[in-house]
């Protein structure tokens, strides 16, 4: 068969990559051991598993910031997937590390997410007594929700790039940097997240009139630029520019890393906090908001008080609970919605998201 040598073939295409670079043929492995696929390297192969997953094709109906939109062009999880993906791809390609890794933890990275953005992420951590963070959902739907609770069976590399995707400061875009995952192609993931975050954020809050343009802070326009394709160029070129020693054409000394230069970081953190006063903010004291709310808390307190109404794919004898987050946590915004008032949920019965 002539396609069985393809797979060797791209392996030995990555040699040719940064020195720094993740292959595919020296990955730490996945949990289960499975023969290699003739045609595709290891990292290509969890590309293709995540993008055929159950929980990537809900992402299309998940909030990404803006509950009940009214217009087609809000950004939707999927979206902002996809878009993370392109950036994350642009990078490493600019800077010679693997693509395929890079676009397979961009596509990953958020599979866990609630419906409901950020507001469904903030009740399930404040109902459920373990907490409840977005990244580790979305680990434990590669790790063990998908496939019927076998999980899709990844590489370390992908998994490890999943749940540090996220980062826990609130004031700086490069996040945690003590905390960076181990390949440069997890890290592209994290910052190529912030960069599609801030750029489409900023479109959306225009769109539904929180803001204009002429709003946002004018120092950090003057350095990023005017519109949402110069802010977007102006910060990958910086990463890939302040970057440029992953490709390994210079020596610093340094095992090399991630970042933007200490101007552009300044301005895109500006527009983070813009961002925040502005837009999340507000977003929190909406009807909408405070709605989606009082969904998740009912939904949560129903399956608490009637576990036996929770679909036996979600029951968890070991934590009961467990299993109601996770069924929460993988509902669409729709689906929700319809949920509790079939459940008898109070306010449930109008408008439908997306």
């Amino acid at each position: 068969m002539i396609h069985s040598e393809v797979r060797q073939r791209l392996e030995e295409r990555e040699e040719s990559l940064s020195p720094y670079a993740a292959r595919s043929r020296l990955s730490k492995g996945r949990v289960r051991a499975e023969p290699p696929s003739p045609m595709r390297t290891e990292f290509q192969r969890d590309r293709d598993r995540i993008i055929h997953c159950k929980a990537f094709r809900r992402l299309k109906h998940k909030t990404q910031v803006f509950i009940a939109p009214l217009g087609d062009h809000y950004v939707t999880r999927l979206t902002h997937t996809l878009e993370v993906s392109q950036i994350g791809r642009s990078i490493a390609r600019a800077l010679n590390l693997n693509e395929d890794l890079t676009e397979a933890i961009s596509l990953g990275h958020d599979l866990g997410h609630t419906p409901f953005g950020h507001v469904g992420e903030e009740m399930l951590n404040e109902l459920y007594p373990k907490g409840f963070r977005h990244n580790e959902q979305s680990l434990r739907v590669v790790e063990h929700l998908e496939q019927e609770g076998n999980g899709l069976n990844l590489t370390w590399e992908v998994r490890e790039g999943i749940l540090k995707h996220s980062k826990i400061s609130k004031q700086d875009i490069l996040g945690d940097m003590w905390n960076l995952p181990s390949t440069l192609e997890a890290q592209i993931c994290r910052i190529a997240d912030s960069v599609a975050y801030i750029n489409h954020d900023i479109g959306d809050a225009v769109r539904a009139g929180l803001i204009t343009e002429n709003d946002l802070p004018r120092s950090a326009m003057k350095i990023l630029g005017k519109s949402h394709s110069k802010r977007i160029d102006k910060m990958v070129c910086d990463i890939i520019d302040r970057s440029w020693a992953a490709t390994g054409l210079e020596n610093t000394g340094e095992p090399p890393i991630i970042v933007m230069s200490p101007e552009v970081l300044g301005a895109a953190n500006n527009l983070r906090q813009f961002l925040f006063r502005k837009v999340y903010d507000v977003q929190a004291d909406l009807k909408e908001t405070k709605r989606a709310r009082q969904l998740i808390r009912f939904l949560y307190k129903y399956f608490v008080e009637n576990p036996e109404k929770l679909p036996a794919e979600y029951a968890n004898a070991g934590d009961a609970e467990r299993g109601i987050v996770d069924y929460i946590a993988g509902m669409t915004d729709n689906y929700a919605l319809g949920l509790a008032s079939e459940l008898g949920a109070p306010n449930s019965k109008t408008t439908r998201y997306l």
